[in-house]
Formats: structure tokens, C-alpha cells, sequence
């Protein structure tokens, strides 16, 4: 015959969990011997061990309850039912570890691969990581809008990326994150920019300069990301607008009074809209 504690040594668990387990009414609690002991036998061993393994995986106490009453038939039954259940929460599991080996990767989790590689290629580039934020920001929000047209933007973005000029202007840009708002580079950053976007609008057409195309409700949440995270960004749209262009995500000509003359079309921002 064994003490409550040899009990629960032989069984795997402690002296407080076999208590709880009377208390819970899954395991008789046997007559005090006359020295006032409780003394188990062998049974209760095998008793509290199919309480222990039931309550492992997982099986709420009232059904651990139900299964010790059941019969042969009744308790297969049951197990089968608890591995079904078991083999859904391993594999629900094993998403949440994808969707967090996801998250580790970064831009990966809600960016497609090819907006991604892009994004590494303005970090390897040397632009301030603020701009390439300011990219990534706008890019999650095109391509929940609007994922079948992701490609087509991408390739006009590959051209874009190999314009050693267009490259200057992402750099410049991050030189003066950290600068007030008169700073005179942003003056000449805004002078060179609407030559730029001029020369390919004449030369190309002004769908050329842009071919996004969505909602001002999202163009405005879009601009709001921009600036909110490139502060210089807005100071940058003011002065563009006095040489011809205006919008940060989209793209128009406007007259010299500052009256819109026709839409170029959406971007993710002016280093975007400018191929």
C-alpha cells in the first residue's frame, strides 16, 4: 500500500494535483488507515495515471470525469474524437509558427516578394530607411487595393530604379530629412524633380508619368502615411506645386495659378510617380 506521496511519484504528478483530483471527484479518496493515513493501492496508480494523461492533452475535467465512466466501446470512441481534435490544433498551430516566421522576415509578411526585392534594392542603394518606409507604407495599401496589378506596377518600377537620376532624388531627399523646411537643397530638389517629371510627360505622355489609379479616400490615407513619415515630403509637394506638379500619391499638372490642368494618375509617392 502506498502514502499519498509515493502515489503521486509513481504516477508522474504532485501531491497537491492528486488532492485536487479528489477534490474534483475524478479519483475516490480511500478510509485513513489507524494511523490516520490515506494508503493506495495499485488501482488508484493506474486510475491517476489515465487522469493525468487525459487531463496532458488537454481534456477538460468534467470529460476526463465522463471518460473514466465509459465503457471500452464509449472511451475509443472518445480518444478518437480528442486525437481528431488534437491533430486540428497542430495544425492550426503550425500556421501561427508560419505566420510568425512571416513576421520575423520583415517587409515579407503583407509585401508580395517583388515589391520586397525592390524595397532592398533602395536599402542596398543607401536611401534613408524613413523614404523606404514611406514606400512600403503606401505599397501595403496598393497591393491590398489592388494585388492583380502589383506586376504591371513593378516592371515600371524596375525601369524606374535603373534611372541613375531618378536614384539621385531618393538621395537627396534623404539628406534633407533632417533639416527645416527652407532648407535651399529641398528648394533645388523641387526645381530638378519638376524638369524631370516635365521632360517625361512631354517626351512620353502624362500616363506616362503615372498609371496607378485609385480613390482619393485612399490617396488621401496614402498621403497622410507620406508625410507623416517623411515630414520634408510636404514642404517638397508646396514647392512643386509653384513649378507646375502637384500631389504626393497622385500625380497632376497644374497651371502656373495652381489650378489642376488634368491628372497624370496615382502613385506611392513622387520618387515612384516620376517613371
Amino acid at each position: 500500500m502506498l502514502t499519498i506521496g509515493e502515489l503521486a511519484s509513481y504516477a508522474g504528478v504532485t501531491v497537491r494535483a492528486v488532492r485536487h483530483y479528489h477534490a474534483e471527484g475524478l479519483l475516490p479518496e480511500p478510509e485513513r488507515d489507524h494511523s490516520g493515513y490515506r494508503r493506495y493501492d495499485a488501482g488508484a496508480v493506474i486510475e491517476l495515471i489515465k487522469i493525468r494523461t487525459l487531463a496532458q492533452a488537454g481534456v477538460p475535467l468534467a470529460r476526463v470525469r465522463e471518460l473514466l465512466r465509459a465503457d471500452e466501446e464509449e472511451f475509443a470512441a472518445a480518444v478518437a474524437d480528442i486525437d481528431k481534435r488534437l491533430r486540428a490544433e497542430i495544425r492550426q498551430r503550425q500556421r501561427h509558427r508560419e505566420q510568425i516566421a512571416r513576421l520575423a522576415a520583415g517587409d515579407s509578411l503583407t509585401l508580395p516578394p517583388e515589391v520586397v526585392e525592390y524595397l532592398d534594392r533602395l536599402r542596398v542603394l543607401r536611401v534613408d530607411e524613413r523614404i523606404v518606409r514611406a514606400e512600403r507604407d503606401g505599397w501595403i495599401l496598393l497591393a491590398a487595393h489592388s494585388p492583380e496589378r502589383v506586376p504591371e506596377w513593378m516592371a515600371r518600377k524596375r525601369e524606374q530604379i535603373a534611372d541613375p537620376q531618378l536614384i539621385d532624388f531618393y538621395l537627396t531627399l534623404s539628406q534633407v530629412l533632417n533639416r527645416t523646411a527652407d532648407d535651399p537643397r529641398l528648394v533645388e530638389l523641387a526645381d530638378e524633380l519638376a524638369a524631370y517629371i516635365t521632360q517625361l510627360a512631354d517626351e512620353q505622355g502624362e500616363d506616362y508619368v503615372d498609371d496607378t489609379d485609385i480613390e482619393p479616400p485612399l490617396v488621401k490615407l496614402m498621403d497622410t502615411l507620406a508625410f507623416d513619415t517623411v515630414p520634408p515630403a510636404r514642404r517638397l509637394i508646396e514647392l512643386l506645386k509653384k513649378r507646375g506638379w502637384t500631389g504626393w500619391t497622385k500625380l497632376e499638372r497644374v497651371d502656373p495659378q495652381g489650378n489642376r490642368a488634368g491628372p497624370a494618375r496615382p502613385s506611392d509617392g513622387i520618387p515612384r510617380s516620376v517613371g
